[in-house]
């Protein structure tokens, strides 16, 4: 894995120059994640992902996108982009990527809000750049077998493994949905993408209470292999 932040220019130069770099941009959010974890946790998540996925298949890493479109929570502590300006942002990253010879490219998302401004972006993209430009964007989530959930067990911990800025006697039981219908749970959850306080109440999605580090190492472990294998398919496929 290589750092881009960390690096010196004449080295990161050579180093791309002489082998095909692949590059991953995670992107996160600063938004409430109830009174037990902090407004970094989205960001904090994807992140590790990440970082763990450069470490194992030897890509470049950017540094976080840490802000999001998290207008859904308010008046819950937020600072957020529009979707519009997000994928602005991402689409001239990728081009700048592009501009130094990096060619393919991995979004990361590691915050629902944002999935609008990354659907279609590698479309986008390879259309405004004459497919010079290969892009494939994520959500971790998606490569996990548990349901997500919003500061409820499993954001919790998956925050135990990696983070110790938490707060476990401040964790109180939110939205469960175990009970429901898949539909009554459609209809929440389309609540919840206009106000998240009023679907919840307490801003969590879930049960942060049974939490534990060992889960939340389980669940990374998992994200990362599943994930991690993805990626690697991409570029067996692009190159196919």
């Amino acid at each position: 894995m290589v750092e881009i932040k960390t690096q010196f220019d004449p080295k990161l130069r050579k180093l791309i120059k002489n082998k095909k770099q692949v590059a991953i941009i995670p992107i996160g959010s600063i938004e409430q994640h109830g009174a037990h974890l902090p407004l970094s946790t989205d960001s904090d998540i994807v992140s590790e992902v990440a970082k763990k996925i450069s470490e194992k298949n030897g890509y470049l890493l950017l540094p976080t996108i840490s802000f999001g479109v998290s207008f859904e929570h308010k008046p819950f502590f937020n600072l957020s982009i529009k979707k519009s300006t997000l994928q602005i942002i991402l689409m001239d990253l990728c081009t700048s990527l592009l501009d130094n010879n990096i060619k393919t490219i991995f979004i990361i998302n590691g915050h629902h809000g944002n999935q609008k401004s990354i659907n279609n972006i590698d479309v986008k993209l390879k259309k405004l750049l004459k497919n010079k430009l290969q892009v494939f964007p994520f959500s971790y989530w998606h490569f996990m077998e548990r349901d997500f959930d919003h500061a409820g067990f499993v954001e919790t911990s998956l925050m135990m493994a990696i983070s110790k800025n938490i707060k476990m006697k401040s964790a109180k039981k939110g939205l469960i949905t175990d009970n429901m219908t898949l539909q009554e749970i459609k209809k929440i959850a389309k609540l919840a993408n206009k106000s998240f306080p009023k679907a919840t109440k307490n801003g969590i999605w879930g049960d942060p209470t049974k939490a534990t580090k060992n889960d939340g190492q389980q669940i990374l472990a998992e994200i990362v292999k599943n994930l991690g294998k993805k990626c690697q398919t991409c570029l067996t496929e692009r190159i196919s």
